[in-house]
Formats: structure tokens, sequence, C-alpha cells
């Protein structure tokens, strides 16, 4: 692949995906070995060519000679296209340059609710966008709901099989639960917390996906498909607890996360 030589890619420290794939510029000789720094400690003589609020946002690639900068997907493509030149007319496609702008910005507005790190004190941060924290509410909800739906028939010889619309109420309806427990408890942290809690609940019905492909090649006995529901659960219970604590919100969310569960399961039982 060709170098984008006298270039470097101002990426976010505290971002565990951002790390990563700006890593992989590097080891892919995509960018030059010294072609990756930062935003928060960047070079003096980059630090004056750029806007730090904008970088902390998007990512931004800086020329070193010429001093021009690109920022978000524009930094992306200039490398990728630098590296693979056959897309280049893709990227400047401009609905499909739209869609990936959106699409940047969607993920890159979540990061810290996506992949959570422990931010460091007076660290400059991206501004909080509240279009796209509810767009991914409504993302994860519909995908999660949906993955749900499909696993409940798996487990009728437990629980009993509910309408088409079920899991979408109960998942609609955590949000808004722990939304009302967060408001009173810390207010401040509310979309931080909800998109956390989100992320979870995405997770989850991602690895519900796994049992669900192998049953249409298996036959996979009815307890087996309990068994791992619940160890998915467990592992979401770790992860919810783990969140809290980068959030510094203690343990009172987790502890109504499960009461949550419970007087969900309560009423499905009851009715």
């Amino acid at each position: 692949m060709k170098t984008l030589a006298n270039h470097i890619i101002l990426y976010d420290e505290e971002c565990p995906m951002c790390f990563a794939y700006t890593k992989a510029f590097i080891k892919l000789d995509m960018l030059p070995k010294n072609g990756r720094e930062a935003y928060q400690n960047p070079p003096e003589s980059v630090c004056r060519l750029i806007d730090k609020q904008r970088a902390a946002n998007e990512i931004a690639l800086v020329n070193t000679e010429t001093g021009e900068v690109t920022y978000g997907i524009n930094s992306l493509f200039k490398i990728l296209g630098n590296a693979l030149p056959v897309f280049k007319p893709l990227f400047s496609f401009a609905p499909f340059h739209w869609l990936m702008t959106k699409f940047y910005a969607f993920v890159s507005y979540n990061r810290k609710v996506i992949i959570p790190a422990t931010v460091k004190a007076n660290s400059l941060q991206p501004n909080f966008k509240i279009k796209y924290r509810v767009a991914y509410l409504l993302f994860t909800w519909l995908i999660t709901a949906y993955i749900l739906t499909l696993y409940a028939k798996l487990l009728t010889d437990f629980v009993p099989l509910g309408n088409s619309y079920r899991e979408y109420i109960i998942c609609g309806g955590q949000i808004f639960f722990q939304g009302l427990i967060i408001s009173f408890h810390q207010k401040e942290k509310l979309w931080h917390y909800l998109g956390n809690m989100m992320t979870i609940s995405f997770a989850g019905s991602i690895l519900l996906l796994v049992p669900l492909m192998l049953n249409q090649w298996l036959e996979i006995p009815p307890t087996a498909f309990l068994f791992y529901f619940l160890i998915t659960a467990g592992l979401m219970l770790l992860e919810h607890l783990r969140r809290s604590k980068i959030l510094k919100i203690g343990v009172a969310m987790s502890i109504t996360w499960i009461l949550y569960r419970l007087i969900v399961l309560g009423l499905i039982f009851s009715l």
C-alpha cells in the first residue's frame, strides 16, 4: 500500500476505537511511522494549525508540508484513497460521501458510550450532539428488540411467548425506567448513562445471534438456549457494573437495572 507521506493524524487517546484504527494505519504503512499523535498533546508545529474542538469531534489529518487540515470522514477517505486509489471515485461520489459523513458523525459523537474509557481531568471532550445520541438509542433499541423477539421463540418451554411487539415495549420501557432513575440520581449523566446502557443491551443481543444461527443447522435442546441466555445476562450485568464504575455512578443503577428485569419477568408470568 502507498504511504501518505508528510501527514499526521490526530486521534483521541481516550478512545480505544480511535487508538486501534489509527495504529492500524501505521502498521499497514498507510501513514509514516511518525504519522500519528494524540490530539490531547499534539506537536507545537501542528497545534497552531488545527481547530482543537473540531479535532476532538472529528479526527484531524494535517499535511505537515502545506499546513492543510482535513477533518472527519475526509481524513479517512484521504488516507484510504491514497493507499487504495481504486476507491477514489466512490469516495468522491456525492451520495456515498454524504451517507458516510452521517455515519461517521453517528459513530464519532457516540464513541464514548460505544467503548467507554476513563476520562482524564480537564481533557478536551467531543461536543455532545443530542440528535446523534437519540439516533443511537433508537438504533440499539430496535435491533436489540428485534433479536430478542426471535430469541424468545427458543425459550417457550420456560417463558410464555408474547405478541410481536412485547420485546420492543420491554426494551423501550427500560430506557424510560432507567432514565427516570438516573434523572433523580445524577441528572447530568443521563445521556451518557443511557448510551452506555443501550450499548450493553445491543452487545448482549449480538451474542444471542450465535445460538440463533446455530439453531438453523443443529438440534439444540431448549435448556441450552436458557443456559446461554442466563450466561449472557450475567455478562451484561458485569459490564453494567464496569461501566457504572467508569461513569462514577455507583451500584444504584445496576440494582434498578436488575429490578426492572425482575418486574418485567413477574408481569410476563402473571398475565
